[in-house]
């Protein structure tokens, strides 16, 4: 056990000691029964949210405005329209073009009279025309094709479409991927901001693998994988409208068979979006276990091999890996099977055009038979291949969906002071802390933590909290610095609600040693003084009074030398030390000490509560402390036990007491232990009264002036 006990009170610590004692033979014979007793401690993660039915249309909304305005929606739709126009327009004048050479051939024939070919001359207008050898034969009316353009004519029509094509292909392109491209750094953003800014019961109940997932796998698709598929969608529904306009000027009876097999394809789409929608939505959620089990092993890795549960972790992960793999599966076979009706589909659609034309009656020319049946196949795949995209992009749009969810997170409060309401730069000038009758819940659904908490705290006064786990000593602090808001109460520092202020006003003025000492990656100058604000004297200074000046003098950079994530190139001691130096840079009037010293030697113990004493002497402390010895010399102490306050004295006074919770805290650290904490408390006592007396005697001495 790695001092895993130093963060609770004697008393928790004596319940988990026995417990392991009394478990010890059970563990041979139940090798998971502590992963399940941990797994209760665990506070519950919330499931990650699944939403049903078909994407709304608001989705697609947002999604193209936060690619722009309206005008650069009408602007890229309009290229993609006039894009459509231009290639249906080339292959109608195709069919034209071959049209009028059958109909110049006729006329050459008929006007040559050759004998050989021509059935007879010009009889009412109408020329004849039989090929001996194939026996092919035609008619064409003089008077309605007297004039035919030359082939000059139409080969510079038909460059003109195939330019016109070329040019308003590219521009409609790189307009939609630029809109799309857009969209998604603007999607991005409002996710990364709205993550920034939420509060802390979201990353307390939400795993870092769903966080990941959505910033990975998620934002992947938005960037890769939508914007393909939805240029798809645009296109192949604008061919499909251009080649119902061009088959329905060869022949009308086309649309019959065309609108049958539509109607077929969309019941079949009907059928397999809502399964596919369904089975994406659940391949999205199994995917943040993977993420979550792997990013706690890597941390954990240290442990897991400790323990020798490499195999225990790994059949997990296999688990995790398992679900996932049969999501993914499940959604490539229901595509696949999709894919296979729209094709038997398709082709019995081909077969019934290609026949239609051996049916019907009438003079058939080879472009306008030509063109239905190359629109005919084309059609046939571009339903097939619509449909598939549709039901795809409303899959994938499941992303951005899962993307704005995490857009519309609660928030934290303003960050800026309302106009008329930021405090003056001096503020809090004195340091006095306030509670007033206060609740705090972190959820409408669950009890409050701190219940009817109400004491002050005067200026320059050095006040230990103490209780056992769950006693609500860490909420005080999440009070304090509105990591959640109090259900009712108030809070005032000198004689301002901080509830009426920003975060920043308010956060910026009270400095913090959490009991994990937090370091940035970046260099040692950033991470004492991430604003800049102070100059390397300022914080050689405090290096020097924390004992680290030599530490960091010998580093080959100096303030430069570049921290590790999370500081790893420092020990804990030391990460513990650089917090209390960036704390006696920004000397605040305020400083909380969140059990800054459970995880550092005694030594390092000592120097950590002698520089607090000196260094903030004439400022207000806030010690939360399960090492009773660190709060032992305090002005004051609170007693937290279920979210009250039960007890609020000076410790000496609370150990006169047999029946106080502080009496029997101190006894269950032994009788040796209780002595010394006694003595020190008396003796704390004394200076305390010393100091109350000086404080008697300026205020009446000031009272006395004329």
């Amino acid at each position: 056990m790695d001092d895993n006990l130093n963060r609770m009170s004697a008393r928790s610590s004596d319940d988990c000691v026995s417990q392991c004692s009394a478990n010890r033979l059970q563990h041979q014979n139940s090798g998971s029964s502590e992963v399940s007793s941990v797994a209760g401690s665990i506070p519950e993660m919330a499931a990650e949210m699944q939403a049903r039915g078909s994407v709304g249309s608001r989705v697609y909304w947002v999604y193209f405005s936060a690619g722009g305005n309206c005008m650069v929606i009408l602007l890229v739709f309009g290229l993609c329209v006039l894009s459509q126009l231009a290639i249906s327009g080339g292959d109608y004048w195709m069919s034209y073009w071959s049209t009028v050479e059958e109909h110049r051939l006729i006329m050459s024939e008929a006007n040559s009279g050759s004998s050989q070919n021509v059935t007879g001359p010009i009889v009412n207008d109408t020329a004849s025309y039989q090929d001996s050898n194939s026996g092919y034969s035609a008619t064409t009316d003089v008077a309605e094709w007297g004039w035919l353009p030359s082939r000059e004519t139409c080969i510079y029509v038909y460059s003109g479409l195939v330019a016109s094509v070329i040019i308003l292909s590219v521009c409609s392109v790189i307009c939609f991927f630029t809109m799309c491209m857009r969209a998604s750094i603007n999607l991005h953003n409002a996710m990364f901001t709205s993550i920034t800014r939420a509060t802390m019961r979201f990353f307390n109940s939400n795993p870092s693998g769903q966080i990941l997932n959505r910033f990975s796998k998620d934002m992947g698709t938005v960037d890769e994988i939508v914007p393909l598929t939805m240029i798809d969608c645009i296109q192949i529904g604008l061919s499909l409208l251009g080649i119902i306009v061009v088959v329905a000027v060869v022949n009308v009876w086309l649309l019959i068979p065309a609108a049958v097999m539509f109607l077929i394809f969309c019941i079949l789409r009907v059928y397999f979006v809502a399964t596919s929608r369904s089975v994406k939505r659940l391949e999205g959620i199994t995917r943040s276990p993977v993420f979550s089990h792997l990013s706690a092993s890597l941390q954990g890795l240290t442990t897991i091999r400790a323990l020798g549960a490499q195999a225990m972790l790994e059949k997990e992960f296999d688990g995790h890996q398992d679900l996932h793999s049969s999501a993914w599966y499940m959604f490539i076979t229901t595509t696949r099977a999709f894919s296979v009706w729209l094709d038997s589909t398709c082709l019995l659609y081909i077969i019934v055009v290609t026949f239609s034309f051996f049916i019907m009656s009438g003079d058939q020319y080879g472009g306008s038979v030509g063109l239905a049946i190359t629109q005919a196949v084309t059609l046939t795949g571009l339903l097939q291949w619509g449909i598939r995209q549709s039901a795809e992009l409303e899959t994938q749009m499941t992303s951005v969906e899962r993307v704005l969810e995490y857009s519309r997170i609660e928030k934290e409060p303003s960050l800026e002071s309302p106009p008329g309401r930021k405090p003056k730069d001096d503020w809090p000038s004195q340091g006095v802390i306030m509670f007033d009758k206060v609740f705090l819940t972190y959820s409408k659904d669950e009890p409050p933590v701190l219940k009817n908490v109400s004491f002050v705290l005067r200026p320059a006064e050095k006040v230990g909290v103490v209780g056992r786990t769950g006693a609500g000593k860490s909420s005080l602090i999440a009070a304090l610095f509105r990591l959640a808001d109090i259900s009712s109460g108030q809070i005032q520092i000198d004689g301002i609600d901080i509830a009426s202020i920003g975060l920043h006003d308010l956060r910026s003025k009270i400095s913090i040693i959490p009991q994990e000492p937090v370091l940035f990656s970046g260099s040692l100058r950033e991470n004492l003084d991430p604003f800049s604000e102070y100059s390397d004297a300022a914080l050689w200074a405090a290096l020097a009074e924390v004992e680290l000046k030599q530490v960091v003098d010998e580093l080959p950079a100096g303030l430069s030398h570049r921290v590790s994530e999370g500081g790893s190139n420092f020990s804990v001691g030391q990460r513990q030390l650089l917090c209390l130096a960036r704390a006696i840079i920004r000397n605040n009037k305020i400083l909380v000490l969140d059990e800054a010293t459970a995880n550092v030697d005694p030594q390092t113990d000592e120097l950590i509560q002698a520089t607090v004493r000196d260094k903030f002497a004439d400022c207000t402390v806030l010690t939360i402390a399960h090492r009773l010895h660190t709060v032992m010399d305090s002005d004051r102490i609170v007693i937290m036990d279920a979210g009250h306050v039960v007890k609020f004295d000076h410790p000496h006074l609370l150990l006169t007491s047999k029946h106080d919770v502080l009496y029997q805290m101190v006894q269950q650290m032994g009788p040796a232990m209780a002595e010394s904490l006694c003595k020190m408390a008396q003796a704390s006592y004394k200076k305390y009264l010393e100091k109350k007396k000086k404080h008697v005697e300026i205020s009446e001495s000031i009272t006395d002036l004329p």
